[in-house]
């Protein structure tokens, strides 16, 4: 059975710029993971559903974009669980970097 990782990131910049910032995500994600392909990327107003091939197995999520966070939902398969703490804390990194308010 897969278990879910759920990361939510606080941010400051209101709905609109925020989901301009989540939308270039999985070109940033496989531009940097080469081991890392999207299978599928669609956008529902200010979710994004979406699924990934990563060593071998096939990976899904949401990302909910909100007012005042964002929320990452990914469904890890068994054979990805071990990287689990290490997706999190770069999930959580990575996500306060791209939604940090720039002055």
């Amino acid at each position: 059975m897969a278990a879910p990782l759920v990361v939510t990131i606080p941010h400051q910049l209101g709905k609109e710029e925020a989901h301009r910032r989540v939308k270039g995500l999985m070109s940033q994600v496989t531009a940097s993971v080469p081991m890392i392909s999207v299978q599928r990327e669609i956008w529902t107003q200010d979710q994004l559903d979406f699924e990934l091939k990563a060593l071998g197995q096939v990976t899904s999520g949401l990302i909910d974009v909100g007012e005042s966070n964002v929320r990452i939902e990914i469904i890890l398969p068994l054979m990805l669980r071990t990287l689990g703490a290490a997706l999190q804390r770069a999930l959580e990194s990575r996500g306060k970097l791209l939604l940090e308010k720039k002055p």
